[in-house]
């Protein structure tokens, strides 16, 4: 494309120094050796469209929404905090605010405290009023395999009251009144997808959104849910000619007849939906072409992408794939404008992580609102942040915790210009889980979601049942 080279790089704004992130919240922190149930571990972030409120979803169907709460210490309007300097450090805070079921989940186990029994002697057994007679009750103690066991318990005939002198020990409940907000259900989309929904997103229109599973995207009014118009089919005529699945979709900010959805292939597909009412024919491709003699038994399987996002400008999209993040200008589809190595220090130990499944992990990105900055997760439970403005070197990786340290990994390999396409530097690892400057990691511990705050440098983040809120 004639001048896209030059676009991109007038287009891109100035460098800015690297941000020092600060801890700010967690919620729902795990206490050392604690074992999380399957269906606690976080799925989903999503920040509103103004910031104030944050939204999780576990795989148990559970929806946790957060409210903003330092606004308010600020004047409380939101057009004087959007005039603020978006570069301006500010210590967010945020609260729960009230939780609902979204769904039942295919596999619901969850443990349930239940008291069974009263570490009172029944010999010694005092009531609020006579005990007339003999009385047996069963009581039944859950024991560790979930089960119960009989027990007879016979309490003393004859009458009991309480003394003259009182019990000083004696202590009443007390009863208080909270206000809960509830979510009511208002609209059931039911019955429209065959395999497992890996996206949903809104229109810019606010009358229409769309899902997607592997093979195909709907598109759906938000006042109709008995209908959707399908607008992508990729499943062939026979499945044993399938040989790429939709892995994301997501609508263009701005511009409400443009979505983007990406495949495992590695390929991100711009259509237009006044083309065709089925959009079985893209606008625009775009992919990397493979490096000749590059190709492996893993080429395939770790260029699929786990996740794309548009800039809030809508000129670019970012996408993750399992080794990199890459920058693309929609206006320019010969190659992505910048490419950021997150995993290149695994690249030999690509053997082991399919043996483990993990180089299936899908994981999530995302981009600032002002567009300077991408970020993305990995092992170890690590959050990794790059400057993508003109001539940025800012990589920063940092552990979810209470106390994020910096972690020294290797630089990211990333064109000198936006206009230049990247040349991919591998650099030497062992074996051991280790990256070039030492670091070990952890492969049973893995940051695969995380957004950030629309107008300021806040992230989330999270690691397994647990949400890290940060700021710089």
């Amino acid at each position: 494309m004639n001048g896209g080279g030059e676009a991109a790089s007038a287009s891109a704004p100035a460098a800015a120094g690297p941000l020092e992130w600060k801890f700010s919240q967690v919620f729902g922190e795990r206490t050392a050796g604690e074992e999380v149930q399957e269906v606690d571990i976080i799925s989903a972030i999503e920040f509103d469209r103004a910031g104030d409120h944050l939204a999780t979803g576990d795989r148990g169907g559970r929806v946790v929404l957060f409210e903003r709460t330092d606004t308010r210490d600020h004047g409380g309007d939101r057009r004087d905090l959007e005039r603020m300097d978006y570069s301006m450090s500010r210590h967010p805070e945020f609260r729960y605010k009230t939780e609902f079921q979204s769904h039942e989940p295919e596999i619901h186990e969850k443990k349930v405290k239940k008291i069974c029994e009263m570490n009172v002697d029944p010999a010694k057994a005092v009531g609020n009023g006579p005990v007339v007679g003999s009385v047996s009750t069963s009581s039944k103690p859950y024991l560790a395999n979930g089960g119960c066991k009989e027990r007879s318990i016979s309490y003393p005939d004859n009458h009991t009251s309480f003394p003259s002198e009182g019990y000083p020990s004696l202590k009443l409940p007390t009863v208080t009144h909270e206000t809960s907000l509830m979510a009511r259900c208002r609209r059931v989309y039911a019955h429209a997808h065959d395999y497992h929904i890996n996206s949903i997103s809104n229109n810019s229109d606010g009358e229409t959104f769309i899902s997607a599973d592997d093979l195909r995207i709907n598109l759906w009014n938000l006042e109709i849910s008995n209908q959707s118009f399908n607008i992508v089919d990729v499943k062939p005529a026979n499945m044993e000619d399938l040989t790429e699945v939709i892995t994301s979709a997501e609508f263009h900010p701005t511009h409400c007849n443009t979505l983007a959805y990406s495949s495992s292939k590695g390929s991100i597909r711009l259509i237009d939906m006044r083309q065709s009412a089925l959009c079985d024919t893209h606008s625009k491709l775009f992919e990397e072409q493979e490096a000749p003699g590059s190709r492996s038994f893993f080429t395939e399987i770790i260029a699929s992408i786990s996740d794309i996002k548009f800039a809030k400008d809508g000129r670019h999209i970012l996408s993750r794939d399992y080794m990199t993040l890459k920058l693309w200008d929609i206006n320019m589809d010969s190659g992505p404008v910048a490419t950021f190595q997150v995993h290149e220090y695994l690249r030999p130990r690509l053997c082991d992580l399919y043996e483990n499944d993990s180089i299936f992990d899908k994981f999530e990105c995302c981009l600032s609102g002002d567009g300077l900055r991408v970020a993305t997760g990995s092992y170890s439970n690590l959050f990794r942040v790059f400057g993508c403005s003109e001539g940025s070197t800012e990589a920063t990786t940092l552990e979810a915790s209470k106390n994020p340290m910096r972690r020294q990994v290797q630089n990211p390999s990333r064109p000198r210009s936006l206009g230049t396409l990247p040349r991919v530097l591998r650099r030497g690892a062992d074996n051991s889980g280790a990256d070039a400057n030492g670091n070990t990691f952890d492969f049973t511990t893995k940051l695969l979601h995380l957004a950030w705050h629309p107008t300021e440098n806040a992230l989330a983040c999270a690691a397994s049942n647990s949400l890290y809120m940060y700021y710089a």
